[in-house]
């Protein structure tokens, strides 16, 4: 979830599309991050762009190059911005 609400304030803070990253076994949880936001969190307030996935060649840990998938989830608000929280004056 701690990935879901980062995403969220990204989305919230400014106009510009957040892109979500992932790459190997991870790439089911950048998918799972993209559908909170989208079907839970920001119900018709965000889009998903196009969705791009390949192959990266990495070097493991024994030295040798593997290929590793990726994918690429951009997303980009649609819907209205949240109002600003009223200032609350100080007491006295």
């Amino acid at each position: 979830m701690a990935y879901v609400f980062e995403v969220a304030a990204q989305l919230n803070a400014g106009p510009a599309p957040v892109v979500i990253k992932a790459r190997g076994n991870a790439i089911a949880k950048a998918v799972d991050v993209a559908e909170v936001v989208r079907r839970r969190l920001m119900v018709g307030q965000v889009s998903v762009g196009a969705i791009t996935i390949g192959t990266e060649r990495l070097v493991n840990k024994d030295g040798r190059e593997t290929n590793v998938s990726a994918i690429t989830i951009p997303m980009s608000r649609t819907g209205p911005a949240p109002a600003a929280a009223p200032a609350i004056p100080p007491p006295g």
